[in-house]
């Protein structure tokens, strides 16, 4: 297998450690004074979900896991699951709930994803960095409201509360970044 060191590991990268295989949620280069500098790495464990901020040299080699990655798209969800679609064979895969977690928010009819395979296992999606949502519920404008940056409430058509400028309305196609759940524009 390869190894990659501690500073080169990225956001989704799988890696072998303490007998599990844990995905790197963050990275963050720690450097304080005439220090070394370090890396502080937040890390997911597949199997058991545990979340862990360890810090490490940034020299420190790890051993990569290979994650098998395939594009999908979302049909709908159930009850405990999400139904993906494989691009390639057309085969249905449902995903637990808890794996999406609070991501679903943002899943709408045939989004293009891409779900991380380990033995023919789902075990970690990732969705586009921007989405497009119809909001579902947001107060009306007011008259006369001129101020430029004033944001309001909205709630989308999957759930996902987004601060909207003032103009936006109810049945508006909006851009949410879903990294942080802001908004972006108008669609």
């Amino acid at each position: 297998m390869a190894t990659i060191k501690a500073i080169d590991l990225r956001r989704g990268m799988g890696v072998v450690w303490k007998d599990g295989i844990w995905i790197v949620v963050e990275n963050q280069k720690v450097a304080k004074g005439n220090w070394r500098s370090s890396q502080v790495l937040t890390l997911k464990n597949l199997k058991t979900g545990q979340v862990l901020d360890e810090r490490f040299r940034t020299e420190e080699l790890f051993e990569q896991a290979i994650l098998q990655r395939k594009p999908m798209n979302y049909l709908y969800s159930e009850s405990g699951a999400h139904v993906f679609m494989d691009m390639e064979s057309y085969e249905e895969v449902r995903v637990p709930r808890d794996l999406v977690g609070d991501q679903s928010v943002y899943l709408t009819p045939n989004l293009q994803v891409v779900l991380n395979f380990v033995d023919e296992r789902p075990v970690l999606l990732e969705l586009p960095t921007t989405v497009e949502l119809v909001i579902a519920d947001t107060p009306p404008e007011l008259r006369g409201a001129t101020v430029t940056n004033a944001m309001k409430d909205a709630r989308c058509e999957g759930g996902a509360r987004v601060k909207v400028p003032c103009f936006v309305n109810n049945g508006d196609h909006v851009v949410v970044d879903t990294r942080t759940g802001q908004y972006l524009s108008r669609a």
